[in-house]
């Protein structure tokens, strides 16, 4: 594939990302503020954002840390968090499979939801075609981008932002409305539910051990009522 097209089809991920993008950067801003309040240096808000790259288990890692939770129950958390990655990670395998090692690594480390989505649709339109892999790319680089300017930005301003605003309560916010559209099958809306009543339930287990069972259990029971149908 020549370098011309190779560049065309990574401005073309870039293009397709943008409209994602609109949701991404405050998003960012508001991690940047809340892990300055929970205690972080400009320096660590910024390199979790580099090498954790994953919003929702940033998130849910400064408000642990800035509760004095372990270790272990922080990673153990950011595990479950992160679980999806896996399920993203073997839908485009097959599509990745004629790279280099270097690609298929560099890939993985820009696999996000907002990356997934859009190229995993551009996937199932055109196949595994020569340097389809640069859509990836283009796609990945654009998320990463503006998910780093965003942070720094937040981080900039967080010194400004009075405490009394509770930008902590648009995390769940931004996810309710990141999941709501997505619950098509009855599975996905009984998990849902079995997953919000558990964490209410279970809110007052110490180091935020509830969200974790919460998601476990519904997980379990979500997959029981598949199977039977």
């Amino acid at each position: 594939m020549s370098k011309e097209s190779s560049w065309k089809r990574f401005w073309e991920g870039v293009r397709n990302e943008v409209p994602l993008l609109i949701g991404v950067a405050p998003f960012g801003m508001i991690y940047g503020v809340i892990a300055l309040e929970a205690g972080l240096s400009p320096l660590q808000a910024q390199a979790m954002s580099v090498v954790v790259f994953a919003g929702s288990a940033q998130f849910m890692t400064v408000q642990l840390l800035a509760g004095m939770t372990p270790a272990l129950v922080v990673i153990l958390t950011g595990f479950v968090v992160n679980l999806r990655h896996l399920l993203y990670s073997a839908s485009v395998a097959p599509w990745l499979q004629g790279l280099s090692s270097f690609w298929k690594a560099l890939l993985a480390y820009l696999l996000t939801d907002e990356a997934y989505a859009v190229s995993i649709v551009n996937y199932r339109h055109n196949g595994q075609r020569l340097g389809e892999h640069w859509f990836f790319l283009g796609a990945g680089l654009a998320l990463w981008a503006t998910w780093q300017t965003s942070t720094a930005v937040g981080i900039l301003l967080g010194r400004f932002v009075p405490d009394t605003w509770g930008l902590d309560f648009a995390l769940p916010l931004t996810f309710i409305a990141l999941v709501v559209p997505s619950l098509r099958h009855a599975a996905d809306r009984l998990t849902a539910v079995v997953a919000g009543g558990m964490a209410v339930l279970l809110v007052g287990l110490p180091y935020k051990l509830g969200l974790i069972l919460a998601s476990l259990v519904a997980i379990g029971v979500g997959l029981v009522w598949e199977r039977r149908r």
